[in-house]
């Protein structure tokens, strides 16, 4: 399963993962206006991967067969709040 990876110009920290087939353009207007712009990072392979730096992999693979994406926000700081910068 083959992934691209965007990141936000909008917020620091956040990424979505988008299935091959599915761009940026398609996602929901609210978590668009959120993100701003987003440009490709990388590319992946998941099916080569058991595990991923911050996001749990199943969980990734499950939203992009569901969904199509997969939203990762920064880390929560001390408070468990979510800093965007």
């Amino acid at each position: 399963m083959k992934c691209v990876v965007y990141r936000s110009n909008k917020k620091p920290g956040a990424y979505v993962y988008c299935s091959e087939d599915f761009k940026p353009a398609e996602l929901p207007d609210e978590l668009q206006a959120l993100l701003g712009v987003c440009e490709v990072v990388m590319t992946l392979n998941l099916s080569e991967r058991d595990k991923l730096a911050r996001e749990n992999i199943q969980n990734v693979r499950d939203n992009l067969n569901n969904q199509g994406y997969h939203l990762q926000l920064p880390p929560k700081d001390a408070t468990g709040v979510i800093e965007f910068g």
